[in-house]
């Protein structure tokens, strides 16, 4: 676990809370975002998992099925991928998403089924519905950069020029990259 993401707050399992969850009665919702969390990370350029400042360079994420195709044929072909589609998901460093990516029930797994709906389900979020499927192959991705719109309902993310691509069937497979992540932060100081 990384050191950032092992100092955040916990629920009553013992569980690290995410910096975007919000709360409600005293209990995190996981699988949900709030708004104003969300918005206070893209301004900050705070990680959305540890709620830690990001420095300038690149930021990563982690990729449903659809999205990890779809990246994943643009890095074979050598053509540049740009999702101009925005998202919710907003970014984090690199030891943050492969841990996210591990320890998520729904992002760790093919099978993984959502749990939990979006509050308000619109155009953006209707395929956030409890039961949803993630389907194969998920990914972490890294990003040169990304942009945000921070609108009345959403805060909406683009990300810039793929610098790297890890595809994951199961998520497991990125333990030696955390591992390796986790002592060269150690070793910088971080």
């Amino acid at each position: 676990m990384p050191p950032s993401v092992e100092a955040r707050p916990r629920d009553a399992r013992g569980y690290p809370v995410p910096a975007i969850t919000p709360w409600e009665d005293e209990q995190p919702q996981f699988a949900l975002t709030d708004y104003e969390r969300s918005a206070h990370c893209a301004r900050g350029r705070l990680c959305s998992v540890c709620g830690r400042l990001m420095p300038r360079g690149p930021v990563w994420r982690v990729v449903g099925a659809a999205e990890s195709s779809a990246i994943g044929e643009a890095v074979a072909a050598g053509r540049p991928y740009r999702n101009m589609a925005p998202t919710l998901e907003g970014p984090g460093h690199r030891a943050c998403m492969l841990y996210a990516s591990m320890v998520c029930p729904y992002l760790a797994r093919p099978n993984a089924r959502r749990g939990t709906s979006a509050y308000a389900p619109d155009d953006m979020t209707a395929h956030v519905v409890r039961g949803a499927v993630r389907g194969s192959m998920g990914a972490v991705v890294g990003f040169a950069d990304y942009e945000f719109a921070i609108t009345p309902d959403n805060v909406l993310f683009r990300f810039l020029d793929v610098v790297e691509f890890l595809p994951h069937d199961v998520s497991d497979a990125h333990l030696d990259e955390l591992r390796a992540e986790l002592a060269a932060r150690e070793a910088a100081g971080d």
